[in-house]
C-alpha cells in the first residue's frame, strides 16, 4: 500500500480538491483506494464520498467508489484497516496538528497545493520584505523535511514531495516568474518537486457537490453539460496523475482552450 497525503497548513489552497481528484483518477485506473479525511471540522472529502454514495445509488450509475477508513483519531487502526488496498489517499487540515505530522511521517507520497502566490508561498518558505529573496524554509517545510529524514532513518528510502502550483491562469506573469524562482530555490534547498497542479476551472467546482470529477464524465454520468473545456480538464488530471508517477502519460497534451 503507497501512502498519499495531501498537506499544507493553510486553508484555500487547494487540497481537498486535489485529494478528491487523485482517489477517484486512481479508482479509475483499477485501483483498490481507501480515503481518511483528518480535516475534523471542514471534513470536505468526507463530504465529498458521502455525496458521491448518495448520486451513484440514486442514478443507479456503476462508479467506483473508495473505502472509508472509519475513525480519523487512530491512524493506526485506518492504516491496518487500508492494508489490503494499493493507496490510502490522506487529507489532512490546514492546520498544524499532531495527527496531520503523525500521518506526514507514514507518507511515501506528500502532495502540496499552492495557489501561485506569495500569500500561499509562505507556508513554503519565509521571504525578505524588502528584496523577496528567500530567508528559509517556514515551519511546515521543516516539519515535512523531519518526516522526510525519519522515513529515510526507517526504511532507507525519503519520502516523494511534490508541490502542486494551482490556478495558474488568474496570477500575472511577472508575479508567477517571481513565486516560480522563490520556489525553485526553496526545492533546490529542501527537495520537493515542483510540479503543475489543476488551473480554476468551472467543472471542478460544479461536480464537486455531486461527489463527481471529471474522471467519471461518460454518456450516461453527466450531471451538467459537456464541452471541450471538460476534455481540456480530463487531460490535464492525466498529466498530473503522470507527474506524480501514478499513471502513465497520455499520448499528447491537449492545449489550454
Amino acid at each position: 500500500m503507497r501512502v498519499i497525503v495531501v498537506g499544507n497548513e493553510k486553508g484555500g489552497a487547494g487540497k481537498s480538491t486535489i485529494a478528491v481528484h487523485l482517489a477517484v483518477a486512481l479508482l479509475h485506473e483499477g485501483a483498490r483506494v481507501a480515503v481518511l479525511d483528518l480535516d475534523q471540522r471542514q471534513q470536505s472529502m468526507a463530504h465529498f464520498f458521502a455525496n458521491r454514495a448518495r448520486w451513484i445509488e440514486a442514478n443507479d450509475a456503476d462508479l467506483p467508489a473508495p473505502m472509508g477508513v472509519g475513525d480519523a483519531q487512530n491512524l493506526d487502526a485506518a492504516l491496518n484497516m487500508a492494508a489490503n488496498c494499493d493507496f490510502l489517499l490522506i487529507d489532512t487540515p490546514g492546520a498544524d496538528t499532531a495527527l496531520s505530522r503523525a500521518a506526514h511521517q507514514r507518507a511515501d507520497l506528500i502532495v502540496t497545493p499552492m495557489n501561485d502566490s506569495f500569500v500561499d508561498f509562505d507556508v513554503l518558505g519565509v521571504i525578505d520584505p524588502l528584496t523577496l529573496d528567500l530567508v528559509r524554509p517556514s515551519l511546515y517545510s521543516e516539519t515535512v523535511w523531519e518526516a522526510r529524514k525519519l522515513r529515510a532513518a526507517e526504511r532507507g528510502r525519503s519520502i516523494d514531495w511534490a508541490v502542486l502550483r494551482n490556478r495558474l491562469a488568474s496570477v500575472d506573469a511577472r508575479n508567477r516568474r517571481r513565486v516560480d524562482e522563490r520556489l525553485q530555490t526553496l526545492s533546490r534547498r529542501v527537495g520537493f518537486r515542483v510540479l503543475p497542479g489543476l488551473r480554476d476551472r468551472v467543472i471542478y467546482r460544479e461536480l464537486f457537490p455531486f461527489g463527481l470529477t471529471v474522471a467519471d464524465l461518460r454518456a450516461n454520468v453527466r450531471p451538467v453539460p459537456v464541452s471541450l473545456a471538460h476534455v481540456a480538464a480530463r487531460q490535464e488530471l492525466r498529466v498530473l496523475m503522470a507527474d506524480l508517477g501514478l499513471c502513465e502519460r497520455p499520448p499528447a497534451v491537449m492545449a489550454a482552450e
